[in-house]
């Protein structure tokens, strides 16, 4: 596998990281604890060294199955994890107080099995908070030796300067895809310039443009996308052209879906690290293939004049999980 840093932190991770949410939480029935381990076991063992969690995926579960599956080679990963929901329930709303991210440490640091985080996210921008105190508050941690790295996840570049200002952030973690480009508009440039990583999350816009999606699909009845503006079966049956111009471009290519759109992420930046989760072995091994994936200047231009001509339908969230996105 190849390495990636997150920007200027210093932090190397493997080119592709796992995101680790759907294990235990949001996408229907969670693993049993021992398939989940045994999947978590075998990305290691594939060469990914980058596993994303939270407190609040579970809540609480995502982080105690990592802390169990990951233990006997915790020097060898990067763990990321995330603080900033009352309880560690998105349902509840925020809380960045100096005091929870305190909490939230102490906590996840028990649940990992581990005496630090590698990587600490803000996963949302408390508005009740100042950004500067969050930031301020981790510096403390870092001295302490609790966490070595700390990030910050759908924040808007204004935020994100603030911050990096008191405690140099190493990676934000937002959504970024061939579905959802807004980071390019302010985010990207503002990281290039202050040297801080990207991490993607639903690169394959939560499985859509893997192609196994269609507006015939039917999900679980706890399955979060059920929820999502973007997945009603009338948005599904009209994004669907995106995924026939990715098909076409992956038999060209001979190349699943899927592989195209991690290589496309792949190619934007040296500094960008997608995390696609999975709880498949055969997905799992797909993804990692697309890191061997070199996109030819010809095929992203391609890419991109077929993308222009497909008219994306669908809110990425419903109303008050918008509100949640620091804009």
């Amino acid at each position: 596998m190849k390495k990636r840093n997150l920007g200027n932190s210093g932090l190397e991770v493997s080119a592709l990281g796992l995101g680790c949410m759907g294990l235990s939480f949001a996408y229907g029935q969670a693993l049993e604890t021992q398939q989940g381990i045994k999947l978590l076991r075998d990305a290691y063992d594939a060469g990914i060294t980058f596993f994303d969690t939270a407190e609040a995926y579970g809540p609480y579960t995502n982080e105690e199955l990592l802390g169990e599956a990951l233990a006997p080679f915790r020097d060898k990963v990067i763990i990321a994890t995330k603080f900033g929901f009352k309880d560690g329930r998105p349902n509840t709303g925020l809380d960045s107080r100096p005091e929870n991210i305190r909490n939230v440490a102490e906590a996840s640091l028990k649940r990992l099995k581990t005496d630090y985080i590698d990587l600490f996210y803000q996963h949302r921008v408390d508005p009740a908070v100042p950004v500067e105190d969050v930031a301020g508050t981790i510096k403390d941690l870092i001295a302490e030796g609790k966490i070595r790295h700390w990030g910050m996840s759908e924040a808007n570049a204004d935020n994100i300067a603030k911050a990096h200002a008191v405690q140099p952030v190493a990676a934000l973690q937002s959504e970024y895809s061939l579905w959802w480009r807004e980071p390019e508009a302010e985010i990207l440039p503002l990281l290039e310039k202050l040297g801080i990583g990207f991490v993607p999350f639903s690169p394959l816009g939560r499985g859509f443009l893997t192609g196994a999606i269609t507006a015939d699909t039917k999900f679980d009845s706890g399955d979060f996308r059920t929820s999502l503006p973007r997945f009603s079966q009338e948005n599904l049956k009209a994004n669907q052209a995106l995924v026939e111009v990715l098909q076409g471009i992956a038999a060209e290519l001979n190349a699943s879906p899927a592989q195209v759109a991690l290589g496309w992420l792949l190619a934007q930046k040296p500094w960008i690290v997608p995390i696609p989760g999975t709880t498949k072995l055969t997905r799992l091994q797909e993804n990692i293939a697309a890191t061997n994936i070199e996109l030819s200047a010809d095929a992203l231009q391609k890419i991109e004049a077929a993308i222009a001509q497909v008219d994306l339908h669908g809110a990425r969230y419903p109303e008050h999980l918008q509100k949640q996105v620091s804009k």
